[in-house]
């Protein structure tokens, strides 16, 4: 296959950035996306040009680091995918392909396609978490949990951080990912001491971090490769408000 690139350069977080054309000529349907701009930085690094800079870890979908807008779709074409399960095969020959960083002010620009998206991990901090004692491990059924509350928190916990919901909202919010860690939590027994606190926490801690304000557009459902539904925010909106009547304000200094 042959497939022109139109990738963004940017040389650090204070550089004006712009699109680069680059031209690849032999392209297997059977590469992965990352596979197939490691042949362009091999290329690259061979002219003695700089590489292309973007995010990779685990390659299998699970960690959450690779990211990028691909046509201006966060992760590319493929629904419920991320940027490293987005297979060539589904791109055509002779296909022009735009890829650009997450575009939000909470993720700024690294370098080319990586962002910095240490926010995330502030928010957790604030609260996506709980209080337990440390030791062995407890026993697998010390705490019964009904079936269909363990499957929602699981779909919940499935959420892999990578920011796409972030990339894909028009307000750039961050509703999803932390509806999902809120839901993931506060399902469980375990996660119910610190339930309002943590609804009251990391929403104040989302603001700080300056994401938009959700609308409910969807497209954060929509763009997310792990499929995470809407009604994690739902349930967040339920936590925090009613932590918001019932919490104290002296109570809610969770994050520290």
């Amino acid at each position: 296959m042959k497939i022109t690139l139109h990738i963004w350069r940017q040389k650090n977080a204070h550089a004006p950035g712009r699109m680069v054309r680059y031209e690849l000529n032999d392209v297997s349907p059977e590469m992965s996306f990352l596979e197939m701009l490691d042949v362009l930085n091999e290329e690259l690094m061979t002219k003695g040009e700089d590489p292309v800079a973007f995010d990779h870890d685990c390659r299998e979908g699970i960690c959450g680091m690779c990211g990028a807008m691909v046509n201006g779709v966060a992760h590319g074409p493929q629904h419920g995918t991320t940027l490293c399960q987005l297979h060539m095969r589904h791109f055509k020959d002779g296909d022009a392909i735009y890829v650009e960083p997450w575009r939000a002010r909470a993720f700024p620009v690294i370098k080319d396609l990586v962002v910095d998206r240490t926010a995330f991990d502030r928010n957790i901090q604030a609260g996506g978490y709980i209080s337990v004692s440390t030791g062995s491990a407890p026993d697998g059924n010390a705490v019964p949990i009904p079936k269909q509350i363990a499957e929602r928190a699981m779909d919940a916990a499935a959420c892999i951080g990578c920011g796409a919901c972030v990339a894909a909202c028009p307000n750039a919010a961050a509703a999803l990912f932390v509806g999902a860690k809120i839901s993931q939590l506060g399902l469980l027994p375990q996660g119910q001491p610190e339930r309002k606190r943590r609804a009251l926490s990391m929403i104040a801690a989302m603001g700080e971090e300056l994401f938009g304000s959700c609308t409910n557009i969807g497209a954060c459902e929509a763009a997310c490769p792990k499929s995470i539904k809407l009604e994690v925010i739902a349930r967040m909106n339920r936590d925090f408000i009613t932590a918001s009547f019932t919490e104290r304000p002296e109570t809610v200094e969770f994050a520290g």
